[in-house]
């Protein structure tokens, strides 16, 4: 389920998808996640919202990129995948946006629950032995 979502301190909502998808994702302020993607841009020479210098960032940060089935690639949704995935953090890629999902509902400034996804990061989490 679509839930409206809006980290940008200005309520800006065009242009720093990336930022607030990552930010709700990491559980981090606008701020910092901005901070630290235009840092990372500085040290690749190229712009935070590249796709280059975000996934690298979230790479750095223990999240990994995972392709999806090859089955109907045009047909499966962000609602699609939220259904099949309600359990975990998850950073969608779409074709010129990114959304982050977590437990089965996404979070962005407009439903694009029909838009579709290309493929997804997440974040193997460490289990602890006394569990």
């Amino acid at each position: 389920m679509w839930i409206k979502y809006n980290a940008n301190p200005k309520r800006n909502r065009v242009g720093d998808c990336t930022v607030r998808a990552i930010s709700k994702l990491i559980g981090s302020d606008w701020h910092v996640t901005f901070s630290g993607l235009c840092l990372q841009g500085y040290i690749d020479c190229d712009m935070p919202s590249s796709n280059n210098v975000w996934q690298k960032y979230l790479k750095e940060k223990g999240y990994k990129r995972h392709a999806l089935p090859d089955a109907c690639p045009e047909c499966y949704s962000v609602s699609d995948f939220c259904k099949e995935h309600n359990v975990g953090r998850y950073l969608l890629g779409l074709d010129s946006h990114v959304v982050c999902a977590i437990d089965g509902d996404y979070y962005d400034t407009w439903d694009c629950g029909d838009e579709t996804v290309i493929y997804y990061f997440t974040k193997d989490e460490v289990k602890n032995s006394n569990e």
